[in-house]
């Protein structure tokens, strides 16, 4: 049986992801070879552990991804998106860093500018955070 075949139960996954927005521009990474959508770019997270809440979730995965802590905010968004594979149930959450992040893993890290974030590859899962950022230009 093959994993996209419909009757086949996918797992859910429970992410969270920092919008972090300096200077008009917003904080990604690369996710990096081996893992589910490598090579695409994306807000910096991670899934969440059973149990934790989402702002933990998210401090943790800034701290060991980028080694920053962040003052986590408002949810932007909450969506969810069927792979083949898997179920991601993804929050988006504005984030303020306490520190300069910096890659702990190896992986790319860029501040983009709003315009621009159509330039770079994105999971199909952020297409509607991405149009809602668009949305807001800073005046």
């Amino acid at each position: 049986m093959s994993t996209s075949d419909p009757t086949t139960p996918r797992p859910r996954i429970i992410v969270t992801a920092a919008v972090v927005e300096r200077d008009d521009a917003f904080l990604v990474t690369r996710r990096q070879a081996g893992v589910h959508l490598e090579g695409y770019w994306e807000f910096p997270g991670g899934k969440c552990d059973a149990g934790e809440s989402l702002a933990a979730c998210l401090a943790r995965e800034m701290l060991e991804e980028l080694d920053t802590a962040v003052h986590t905010g408002r949810e932007i968004l909450a969506t969810e998106h069927t792979y083949p594979e898997r179920i991601v149930e993804l929050h988006f959450i504005e984030c303020q860093l306490t520190g300069e992040p910096r890659p702990l893993l190896g992986q790319e890290m860029r501040w983009v500018k709003r315009e621009d974030l159509r330039s770079l590859r994105f999971p199909p899962a952020d297409d509607q955070l991405i149009a809602l950022l668009e949305s807001r230009r800073s005046a």
